[in-house]
């Protein structure tokens, strides 16, 4: 055999020259200090410490782990860390590490093979510090009790190698038997039978001993416990055990206690609890303590789904016998359950034009709780429009008590509270949201009590002139609105014609031009309805202002510029600077500032000698008048109003300077002014005596009818006769005395004490007569037309005879 081994190690020596055959060994104890000297490895291989150095010697672990460290100036390996073989073989033998030495230049590879050796520094341990053995106590000699053995992880003599009893006893004896390399089989043996009466139980410790030097060892205690002999069953002191617990007991509360009895002792007398496999406990809210016989609660308890639970406790003592009592668990109901608001039917949306009384909804109300805590109370919270009423046992109905309107409350929150009577009482809310529903019992609106709106005289037709906005408070198509026109007066029956107006959006239109000259102020009537049924509608009237623009030029009435020949003003030699020598007189059909007028002088023959008063149209000497100038003087004047852009006329007057009219003449001019004076003065005064004769014949007249009226009355005649006042009446007219100009309204009311008379001034006044002399003499005056007033002379008619019906159709003031 060892010529084998020669000849494959010469064939490995053959094919790998580089590799050492035989492995180098050494060995090492066990938890040697870091650093310890292991051996001189350098020296074993046959090198010296210089060719480690130079040939980078190290050390290549399979495992990778370096457990050893090579020195190169010394050779020597040493530990690189602290072994502990148990860790790192356990009960493994042998425990080698092996490692190769490697060497470079040449490449050549050394293996190492350190065994660790073991020492004894594990003492044995039991699994179990105390083991408790139960032997009755007529138990047979020879009876064999197991005991787990104790461990040691050192190994060879340095592992367990006897058990021992201390004390020892006469009872009990240690067997100990190898199974296989390091493990053995234990026993206790009985050499002695028990007596429970002598020795109730015996305690003595069991002892494991290695071989190491010192030697090492564990213990465990062994507690012999001598057990009865079971002759007694367990007794229970009731048969029956009533308990009461309040359903909303917490988890753990103890509904009571069962207890039972048995005269034995030891293991016999120990009495377990626990509820009868017919119950089925896992079902049960109720667990009990299997030593104390206590019955707790496990699960939440309610009342409203069992109000009783029938059970049954069997008591078991240690040899097997056991008893039986009988258990019955009343739940007390508390008032965990708030009432409970079914509905049964519930009507939303309502009509706001609902009758009271209706019904809105039909709930009932429930309390799973029972008693008191059972009983229900209904209410509503801060409604007036509603009201709850009993219908038939727990059911009540929500109807209505008032008249309802949308538009002031669209949407009611009614909210019903269902109250018990427990202590505390519990409730419940049920909300009703009841809608109302629009129904058409609301007129439109008009935003303002009328409108007024202005428009542009010549304006574009179609314009927009403004708007009407209604609002109807209903809701829905009952809350549309329709614009229209209607007349202003019912006789009327189409409105105008040159308004028109969107029934969408109330848009008022013109459709034609006005003329502000003709027509200054429109009124409409617009109709707004809704699209309810029936409809409601409204009306409003809206004022049309026309706004005047600038579109009428001057009119030039005095000097009439129509006139032919034209006339001439004369200016004597005498005239002041600043005398008035005419007036230009112009209206303007316009109004406004459009009517302002202003004079200016255009142009004249000389223009330092007149001046023209821009506001009033006055023309005066501007200086005196000398022999230089022309006794033929042409002026024109230039009328413009003051509107934007402003319009003009033009006057043209002819003014004759009298230089060389003589003095004589003068004289007669005065006298003959002073005489027409005079006469004009005579005839004012005849006419102011006739009016006021006049005025004290009716006056008269009416006193005396006054008279003659009550006189009738009592006689049963008339109060007037046609005759006297046909001939009061012709004697006023034949008269002549009242001006056409002027018009006196006379109120004479029958059966009253009073009469009035008003006097009305003339509208337009004539223009008084202007004379101007001319080359022909002082009895060639040329009068100017009267200015002719646009809207008529409102003058009283008298020249035929009035009848008693046209005198009382007069009207009173």
């Amino acid at each position: 055999m060892a010529s084998a081994r020669q000849v494959l190690c010469l064939c490995a020596l053959l094919c790998v020259p580089r590799v050492r055959c035989e492995p180098i060994r050494y060995s090492v104890a066990e938890e040697g200090e870091s650093g310890s000297v292991v051996a001189n490895v350098a020296e074993d291989a046959g090198l010296t410490p210089a060719q480690l150095s130079a040939r980078r010697a190290r050390i290549a672990s399979p495992d990778g782990r370096q457990h050893f460290r090579l020195e190169r100036a010394t050779g020597r390996l040493v530990l690189a860390e602290r072994l502990d073989r148990e860790e790192m073989c356990g009960r493994s033998l042998p425990c080698t590490l092996a490692f190769e030495l490697l060497l470079e230049n040449p490449l050549q590879f050394f293996r190492v093979e350190v065994a660790v050796e073991d020492v004894n520094d594990h003492s044995p341990v039991f699994p179990e510090e105390r083991v408790t053995f139960q032997i009755p106590e007529r138990g047979d000699p020879g009876s064999r009790f197991p005991v787990e053995a104790a461990q040691d992880l050192d190994v060879g003599s340095n592992s367990i190698q006897a058990y021992t009893i201390a004390p020892e006893n006469e009872y009990f004896s240690v067997s100990s038997e190898s199974l296989t390399e390091g493990n053995k089989y234990i026993e206790l043996v009985l050499e002695k039978p028990l007596d429970r009466e002598e020795q109730p139980e015996l305690l003595f410790s069991l002892i494991a001993t290695d071989g190491g030097s010192p030697p090492r060892s564990g213990t465990t205690q062994i507690h012999i416990v001598v057990l009865d002999v079971n002759d007694n069953a367990p007794t229970f002191t009731k048969k029956l055990y009533i308990g009461r617990v309040l359903e909303n007991a917490p988890m753990g509360s103890v509904v009571l206690s069962v207890m039972a009895t048995d005269p034995d002792v030891g293991l016999n007398s120990d009495i377990t609890y626990r509820f009868s496999q017919s119950v089925g406990e896992n079902h049960l809210p109720f667990t009990i303590d299997t030593v104390s016989g206590e019955i707790h609660v496990t699960k939440p308890l309610d009342f409203e789904t069992t109000q009783k639970y029938d059970l049954s406790v069997r008591a078991i003592d240690g040899g097997g016998l056991s008893g039986m009592c009988n258990i019955v668990v009343e739940v007390m109901d508390v008032n965990d359950n708030a009432p409970e608001v079914v509905v049964s039917s519930f009507r939303s949306p309502l009509p706001e034009n609902t009758e009271p009384g209706t019904v809105v909804a039909l709930f009932a109300v429930r309390d799973r709780d029972s008693g008191v805590n059972g009983e229900i109370s209904c209410a509503l919270e801060d409604q007036l429009s509603f009201s709850l009423r009993p219908a038939y046992k727990n059911y009540y109905e929500l109807v209505t008590v008032s008249t309802l309107d949308r538009e002031e409350t669209a949407q009611y929150i009614v909210v019903v509270t269902a109250a018990d009577a427990g202590s505390p009482p519990l409730t419940t809310t049920q909300t009703f949201t009841v809608e109302i529903s629009d129904v058409n019992d609301n007129a439109p609106v008009f935003s303002q009590t009328s409108y007024t709106m202005l428009v542009q005289e010549n304006n574009t037709p179609g314009v927009l002139v403004g708007a009407v906005s209604a609002v109807d408070s209903d809701a829905g198509p009952n809350a549309k609105v329709i614009y229209s026109l209607r007349p202003v007066h019912p006789a009327e029956q189409d409105p105008c014609s040159c308004i028109s107006m969107n029934s969408e959006n109330g848009h008022v239109f013109v459709l034609r031009p006005l003329d502000y000259e003709q027509v200054r102020q429109l009124e409409v009537l617009v109709s707004a309805t809704d699209a309810g049924s029936p409809p409601f509608s409204t009306n409003v009237t809206v004022r049309l202002l026309v706004v005047d623009e600038n579109d009428n030029a001057p009119l030039v009435l005095h000097p009439a510029q129509d006139s032919s020949p034209p006339s001439s003003e004369l200016v004597p030699a005498s005239a002041e600077v600043g005398d008035l020598v005419t007036k230009v007189v112009a209206v303007d059909a316009d109004s406004g500032q459009n009517s302002w007028l202003s004079f200016h002088l255009l142009r004249a023959t000389d223009p330092g000698l007149f001046a023209v008063g821009s506001q009033y149209g006055e023309v005066r000497l501007r200086r005196p008048v000398t022999e230089r100038d022309a006794v033929k003087q042409k002026l024109e004047v230039l009328v413009r109003d003051n509107g934007r852009p402003p319009l003009s006329a033009t006057a043209a007057l002819s003014i004759l300077l009298l230089n060389g009219l003589s003095q004589e003449h003068l004289p007669q001019q005065e006298r003959a002014v002073q005489d027409e004076d005079s006469s004009l003065t005579i005839y004012l005064i005849i006419s102011l005596v006739f009016v006021s004769l006049l005025f004290l014949t009716s006056v008269t007249a009416f006193v005396a009818c006054k008279v003659c009226k009550r006189k009738e009355l009592k006689g049963g005649h008339m109060l007037y006769g046609t005759g006297n006042l046909q001939s009061s009446l012709a004697a006023g007219a034949a008269a002549g005395t009242l001006p056409h100009a002027y018009c006196y309204e006379i109120n004479l009311t029958t059966g009253s004490g009073n009469s009035e008379f008003k006097f009305l001034k003339p509208i337009l006044p004539s223009v008084p007569p202007q004379h101007s002399v001319t080359g022909r003499g002082v009895a060639d005056t040329e009068d100017f037309p009267p200015v002719h007033n646009s809207m008529g002379d409102a003058a009283l008619d008298i020249s035929g005879t009035p009848s008693v019906g046209h005198f009382n159709g007069l009207p009173f003031k």
